[in-house]
């Protein structure tokens, strides 16, 4: 089997141009290796780790995870932001009549005969966020106050990153709004529908409920 180029070699050795083209070829043979479905091999445990790796290097080398949107945070309506036109972010503060965008807010004591209050169910939320891992993306709390939860979840391999919001908002509906958007691309393949699906579930066991059906 010819050799060709891994992302570290590219780095040290070769020009960016070539690089580049190097590095694409070597990710096309990786992902099509592995999913030839005409010629299929067995592949070992050890082979598959080393092929991640390289694919996260090359998530790495060309900036896949994106940079931080700059409109995140609670926005001066003391709401969360509107979605960008792509179809890969669900947002409560759209219009309800936005299939593509919108999503019901939660309610912390909607299931619950005895209420509890906004830094308890917060507890609640954080614990969940921890320990949820939809579709293996791993979640990292940016920042946190006592209103307002940023949630970084980044994929497995190529290091993509969606922004996940939360924000509690005041008075005594125990009202919980939230946002989940890809930082790159145009569609999600609802990947950021099922986050907050299942995160719901979760928080459902303790008493959350959503506020309409989703």
């Amino acid at each position: 089997m010819a050799s060709m180029a891994s992302p570290t070699t590219c780095l040290y050795r070769m020009s960016r141009r070539k690089c580049r083209k190097n590095v694409f070829s070597s990710s096309r043979h990786i992902i099509a290796s592995i999913s030839d479905d005409n010629h299929p091999k067995p592949i070992g445990r050890r082979e598959i780790i080393l092929r991640s790796s390289e694919l996260a290097m090359i998530g790495a080398i060309f900036q896949l995870s994106g940079e931080k949107p700059d409109y995140l945070g609670i926005q001066k309506n003391e709401r969360l932001a509107l979605c960008p036109a792509t179809n890969n972010c669900i947002s409560t503060s759209e219009s309800i009549t936005d299939q593509v965008h919108y999503a019901p807010p939660w309610n912390y004591n909607g299931g619950r005969k005895t209420p509890v209050n906004r830094e308890v169910a917060m507890k609640e939320l954080l614990n969940v966020i921890k320990s949820t891992k939809p579709d293996k993306f791993t979640p990292r709390i940016v920042e946190k106050k006592d209103d307002y939860v940023h949630v970084e979840y980044e994929s497995p391999i190529l290091g993509l990153v969606d922004d996940v919001e939360f924000l509690f908002l005041p008075g005594k509906k125990s009202t919980v709004e939230y946002r989940s958007a890809s930082r790159k691309g145009n569609f999600d393949f609802d990947v950021n529908r099922k986050r907050i699906k299942a995160l719901r579930q979760e928080l459902e066991k303790k008493g959350w409920e959503s506020e309409n059906s989703f």
